[in-house]
């Protein structure tokens, strides 16, 4: 996280976001939940910690983190212990949700194109495994960042806000780290994500030609597929996740070639062009944690019916109420 914008756009971005982001996940983790969706255990698991790691994030970048440093400078928050922890845990949150999109990704992959390993991997318990494991990963490796902060003023011996330290451009260790940081997300994982959707397509279209082969030579007729139906369904989630993802992290991964290939570190302003076009990608990159919701939304439809029960609910509620 750097330095907090100044400015209306941002204070009301930002205040739309945490609004918005926040119920929208909410009810993403309670219908993932209850298990209605026509899911698998398996997917149903993905997609429930997906919410909930997007869920810390808007509740530690945004609520905790932007909206503060806007409307309330000066805070507890800005205690540079409390804000560098801050900061950790906005890194931590972000990585989990950024890698458990890859892990989904790979385990509907190894469903749809790897038949022999899918009893074994594409199953709740090890999916519990592997999310677990993302998680604890995503916060070992981001305990640096706690360490990577200095305060920027010294007010009766309590430090306040965050700045990075200046051997943060100098030092190798740190410029190998700021690099290993960006590689782990999103570099490799857009890699990876596109990777195994493309090898993914390859599979389903090959998949989908002979089945439609054998249909016709059996029956004579090509008739409708339930099993190719259930594919196209299966894949539309998947390319919708990652596709939404790819979009919403190109402008942060852009920004951070373009700043270390220039090697001009210095923002001049809140008006500056690179200020502007790291808020940017840091205003997009938070953005996707509120998305995935609506794709659900628009490939689901048991998803958009728990949606209007959840809706309809305590309409009816007040609708007894009043006969009685």
């Amino acid at each position: 996280m750097h330095a907090p914008p100044k400015g209306l756009v941002y204070a009301i971005y930002y205040t739309a976001l945490a609004v918005f982001a926040i119920p929208v996940n909410l009810v993403a983790i309670v219908i993932l939940s209850r298990g209605r969706c026509g899911l698998s255990r398996c997917i149903t698991r993905y997609l429930l910690s997906m919410a909930v790691t997007d869920l810390l994030v808007i509740i530690t970048a945004v609520l905790l983190n932007r909206i503060p440093a806007i409307y309330f400078p000066g805070s507890f928050l800005s205690i540079t212990p409390v804000c560098s922890l801050s900061i950790m845990i906005i890194y931590a949150s972000r990585d989990s949700s950024v890698w458990l999109t890859v892990t989904f990704t790979f385990d509907r992959f190894v469903a749809i194109c790897c038949q022999k390993l899918k009893a074994k991997y594409c199953n709740e318990k090890m999916a519990s495994v592997v999310i677990g494991m993302v998680c604890v990963l995503s916060c070992l490796i981001n305990i640096p960042w706690y360490f990577i902060h200095e305060p920027m003023y010294i007010i009766d011996n309590v430090p306040w806000y965050c700045r990075k330290k200046d051997i943060r451009y100098t030092s190798l260790v740190w410029t190998a780290f700021d690099w290993t940081d960006r590689i782990l997300t999103p570099s490799l994982p857009f890699f990876l994500i596109l990777l195994l959707n493309a090898l993914t397509v390859r599979h389903i279209l090959a998949a989908n030609r002979a089945r439609r082969r054998l249909r016709v030579c059996s029956n004579g007729e090509n008739q409708s597929d339930p099993e190719m139906e259930s594919r196209r369904k299966s894949i539309t989630l998947l390319f919708a996740i990652s596709g939404s993802f790819i979009s919403l992290w190109t402008t942060y991964v852009l920004q951070f070639f373009f700043e270390r290939f220039i090697k001009d570190y210095e923002i001049k302003g809140f008006s500056d062009p690179k200020y502007i076009f790291l808020e940017s990608a840091n205003m997009l990159q938070l953005l996707s944690c509120c998305t995935n919701t609506f794709i659900y939304a628009v490939t689901q439809r048991k998803f958009r019916g728990e949606i209007s029960n959840m809706v309809q609910y305590p309409l009816k509620l007040i609708r007894n109420l009043c006969k009685q």
